[in-house]
């Protein structure tokens, strides 16, 4: 019988996680946990619960601490992950804060070169005030992640495919040298651009996947951090959330296999089920054919986030990246005519005639 380690022949990629739409709809759903038994989780909004007596409650005490809206969410996106736990966080920085909190002064950061600007900023201008010590390195070229390692560097931080720049990290190479340099050094993968349904950092040797761990010591860290700061999604954001992982595979499944022309496009096949709506590319000319460009889409919205089921497009420059150096966006190639896309659901054929008018108007054909 065919494992879920061989590649789908037919595409080059692995083969898809199996049953990972039956896990999204009903790991942690359970109508028997309600006395109601609602089919679809409830939306738990009290604050504090009823205790049997002091110190014996019935599973929670307090929404920080735990919320049954919550707990549905966990378990749903730890089945999804591969994972054995999973902790849901208020936002992705929410999500770095906490983990970033594992550390103490002193302690040592290596970061992929090319992240999400937030993530930047973070590690840049708050985690080095707090006496941690952050380099970057790109990780794509695993001999320069390895001369970035240092006896005191107890995280790094992956990002891929990397936002903007679609760079793609071999998670499997990186987690190995990683791990040879020092056992306990923590691999984390942002998994934002590829989700679940496409990557799964923890089978390819990653500790934490931004909302999962795999080891117990590292879930009691979290939980007890998650906790102390606080930083916990409400009732209603993981409804919301919930909701959204049972569609979730109908929406990947609609989104295109990738070019072949893309530098790391074998590194995509070997370690993912497919690739992501997210595109990014450079236009001809300038800033102002750039900004052109955008002004003139009709059915893209010129927004920052991604994701959605509508299609966004930006400027990385000038938007999701500006806090980032402009010397350093310089080397990194988020120049002032790099365009980022998240294609959402609507028509191709609309989309792409959007696309079409909008480079006419950037560049008008003489």
């Amino acid at each position: 019988m065919a494992s879920d380690e061989q590649n789908d022949l037919g595409s080059g990629f692995r083969k898809a996680f199996k049953s990972f739409a039956t896990s999204a709809i009903h790991v942690g759903q359970e109508p028997e946990q309600w006395k109601s038994m609602a089919v679809v989780p409830l939306i738990s909004l009290s604050t504090t619960f009823k205790q049997h007596g002091p110190g014996n409650h019935a599973g929670f005490e307090y929404s920080r601490s735990g919320n049954p809206t919550r707990n549905c969410l966990e378990k749903a996106v730890a089945a999804i992950d591969g994972a054995k736990y999973c902790l849901a966080l208020a936002s992705g920085l929410a999500a770095t804060l906490t983990i970033t909190h594992m550390l103490k002064s002193g302690d040592g950061i290596v970061c992929m070169d090319d992240v999400y600007g937030g993530t930047n900023r973070y590690f840049q201008k708050v985690a080095t005030e707090l006496g941690l010590e952050v380099g970057f390195a790109d990780c794509t070229q695993p001999e320069k992640l390895k001369a970035a390692l240092k006896p005191n560097t107890k995280l790094v931080w992956i990002e891929t495919p990397t936002n903007p720049t679609m760079k793609v990290v071999d998670i499997q190479v990186c987690s190995d040298l990683v791990h040879q340099h020092n056992k306990d050094t923590v691999v984390v993968v942002d998994n934002t651009f590829m989700s679940a349904y496409f990557q799964r950092p923890l089978a390819l040797g990653a500790d934490i996947c931004m909302y999962s761990a795999t080891k117990e010591d590292l879930y009691e860290r979290l939980k007890f951090l998650q906790n102390a700061l606080g930083a916990v999604p409400s009732p209603f954001d993981c409804y919301l959330c919930n909701r959204g992982l049972k569609t979730l595979h109908l929406r990947m499944e609609q989104h295109f296999k990738g070019l072949p022309s893309h530098p790391q496009h074998d590194v995509v096949k070997k370690q993912c089920t497919g690739c992501p709506g997210m595109i990014t590319f450079y236009i001809k000319g300038k800033l102002e054919h750039a900004c052109a460009f955008l002004n003139n889409l009709k059915l893209f919205a010129i927004a920052e986030s991604l994701g959605g089921y509508e299609s966004l497009a930006e400027h990385p420059a000038i938007m999701t990246h500006a806090s980032v150096p402009e010397k350093e966006r310089e080397v990194l190639g988020i120049s002032d005519t790099l365009i980022r896309l998240s294609v959402g659901l609507e028509d191709a054929d609309d989309l792409i005639e959007d696309l079409d008018q909008a480079l006419n108007a950037a560049h008008p054909k003489q």
